[in-house]
């Protein structure tokens, strides 16, 4: 995928790096760790500038978020999960992907469009408990927007800085994923068996 990748956007410049950061955000597997980096990287060999890099990346960011907000605030959850469950393999999406990001939208509120911004995978999926619970567009743009502003200018600002050695930053992010995943997977467990001690309380309580 990564020569898949950076071929576009050697090829078509500007225009490959803003369908390739909005598509990411739509299809989560497709890692922007790669497209940012290359890009940062690009403005050193080329004539891509980085504010403009930056710029287009953001643009593509924000609309492939609204694409996937009003995909999300259509369908409503019942209907996007029997969506997954019915094409998860080929979106390598899964059931939990979905119920996790609508648990760390309900936790932390709409600041997590910001927030999620800037962690894998759970940074594209954000869009859709935003979208099904109807958020106000004009601030899910505005969070949306920041939170892409600034994980954008961070990745691409490293690639320009590494030049050649960019691909040391996307080694990192996937390690920094693997982390990010072990800990949201144990949150789950404590979370569940929390849950199954509280139903198992009450359960005594009553009798």
């Amino acid at each position: 995928m990564e020569t898949w990748i950076t071929g576009i956007m050697a090829d078509f410049g500007y225009i490959g790096i803003f369908l390739l950061i909005m598509v990411e955000n739509l299809f989560p597997p497709i890692p922007s760790e790669i497209i940012l980096t290359f890009g940062g990287f690009m403005t050193t060999v080329s004539s891509l500038n980085v504010v403009m890099v930056i710029i287009v990346a953001t643009l593509g960011s924000v609309v492939g978020a609204i694409l996937l907000y009003k995909v999300a605030s259509y369908f409503g959850k019942e209907r996007l999960t029997k969506i997954v469950l019915k094409y998860g393999r080929i979106l390598r999406l899964k059931e939990s992907d979905i119920e996790r990001a609508e648990s760390f939208f309900l936790k932390y509120g709409s600041w997590a469009v910001f927030l999620c911004r800037m962690i894998p995978l759970i940074r594209s999926l954000i869009s859709i408990p935003a979208g099904m619970t109807k958020m106000k567009m004009s601030r899910f743009l505005v969070l949306t927007t920041a939170g892409g502003l600034l994980w954008n200018t961070v990745l691409i600002g490293l690639g320009a800085l590494l030049g050649e050695s960019w691909n040391e930053i996307v080694v990192f992010m996937d390690s920094f994923s693997t982390i990010i995943y072990s800990i949201i997977a144990g949150l789950l467990i404590v979370g569940l068996a929390f849950f199954i001690r509280a139903r198992f309380k009450k359960t005594l309580d009553e009798e």
